[in-house]
């Protein structure tokens, strides 16, 4: 296994370029089981979820041609299987897509339970409502989700919690269904248009997308040979701009689309960092004394969840005490304990993570006890006192391409070195 070594205290000067979106991905390829053709799709980020599910669906006949690092043609011509049983279902979150994709394609599927970052309870009951109004018959048996439908036809759903992934879910399975499907209580994440937007390139007919409302007119066909590009990653880019902000830096984060970061530059300007924006870049930097703040993470467009425990590194530099209230998830706060190690102090209540400002961090032997945690202890190094050492690196590739070399770009002294 590997493991990042981390000599901390250096500011971060520099341009650095965002990858696509590792959730915007996760949902366009099993869309693309919805074509019985090929299909083009650009800035797919190099990360370890996207070779997970490549692997899965080329169990299913799906075929891959790398164009380049980046860039994949998707061949589902011969997808034969709705069995989506393996191993590397458990893996990743992002696996209960092909839940609605093959739904979609053979009006019935066989699915593993999804894995993914341990966060708390993470029910599909919303996902099965969706799969039941639209006629299917939903039974769960030894681990196995199986469902099948004579047809598909168009409902009024309305669910009852915002959910990015039950609005995919049933997205996908409606886009071939017999009338009009209507969700209502619909998550409106920037991925979430973007893969209507494929679904739209390839002849779907869904309108309301980034709203509360989404219409999907059921279609007999998709047509092939369409290029689509992934937008850029809104996670990565926030990690980046945090960073920026805690080791006091100027960068400019290109290849963003800054509307997407609303939420954050709001909260960065709130503590009095200097966010300037362009096009498709935000420059990002400090040299002021930060303000404390509190924050709450909320659905899109709210305060990303999954930028918390990253802002709570940065809230570790500001003066007086911050709040982090979790709105999301109900175990998002494990990482702290690892924060702790390094001289945090940090108190959960609940859902809330009281912040002491100013702490001093001084290097020491961290984990990564998930994606985001990963990304908390990767700037925690950063700012800390000598060496920091973080483990379970696994959790960082999978959703951040090449994170290493990018802050090294920036002036970090981070390496990645074999734990053997």
């Amino acid at each position: 296994m590997d493991k990042l070594i981390i000599h901390g205290q250096k500011r971060l000067k520099g341009e650095i370029t965002i990858s696509g979106a590792k959730n915007a991905a996760l949902g366009v390829l099993p869309a693309a089981l919805l074509l019985k053709d090929t299909c083009t799709i650009e800035n797919v980020p190099d990360i370890l979820d996207i070779a997970i599910l490549k692997k899965i669906m080329g169990s299913l006949g799906a075929r891959f041609e790398d164009i380049d690092a980046n860039t994949l043609k998707i061949d589902t011509r011969n997808v034969n299987s709705y069995r989506a049983t393996t191993v590397d279902m458990h893996r990743l979150r992002g696996s209960y897509y092909l839940m609605g994709a093959l739904l979609g394609r053979f009006k019935k599927a066989v699915v593993t339970f999804p894995g993914g970052c341990n966060l708390g309870t993470r029910p599909i009951d919303q996902h099965i409502k969706g799969f039941e109004s639209l006629g299917a018959k939903v039974e769960i048996e030894h681990g196995f989700i199986k469902m099948s439908a004579h047809k598909l036809v168009g409902a009024s759903i309305y669910l009852d919690v915002v959910s990015v992934g039950a609005t995919i879910n049933i997205m996908l399975a409606a886009v071939k269904a017999e009338g009009v499907t209507t969700i209502e209580n619909a998550a409106r994440e920037p991925h979430i248009v973007d893969i209507a937007n494929f679904l739209n390139a390839l002849g779907a007919d869904i309108k309301g997308a980034g709203t509360d409302i989404i219409r999907i007119r059921g279609v007999k066909e998709l047509k092939g040979n369409v290029t689509h590009s992934i937008i850029p990653d809104q996670i990565e880019a926030g990690t980046f701009m945090i960073a920026a902000a805690a080791t006091k830096g100027d960068v400019l984060v290109k290849n963003v689309i800054p509307k997407h970061m609303e939420s954050l530059t709001a909260k960065l300007m709130e503590m009095n960092v200097k966010v300037e924006e362009f096009d498709d870049s935000i420059r990002i930097s400090s040299r002021e004394k930060l303000t404390k703040i509190n924050i709450k993470t909320l659905p899109y467009p709210g305060f990303p969840t999954d930028l918390q425990p990253p802002a709570a590194v940065l809230l570790l530099r500001a003066d007086g005490t911050s709040t982090i209230t979790e709105g999301i998830f109900d175990s998002r706060f494990q990482y702290i304990e690892e924060l702790r190690r390094m001289g945090a102090k940090i108190r959960v209540e609940g859902r809330m993570a009281v912040i002491e400002g100013r702490s001093k961090l001084t290097g020491a032997p961290i984990k990564a006890l998930d994606l985001r945690a990963g990304a908390a202890c990767v700037i925690a190094g950063l700012i800390a006192e000598g060496e920091t050492e973080i483990t379970n690196v696994h959790y960082i590739d999978r959703g951040y391409e090449k994170m290493v070399e990018k802050f090294q770009q920036l002036g970090a002294d981070i390496n990645r070195v074999s734990d053997n």
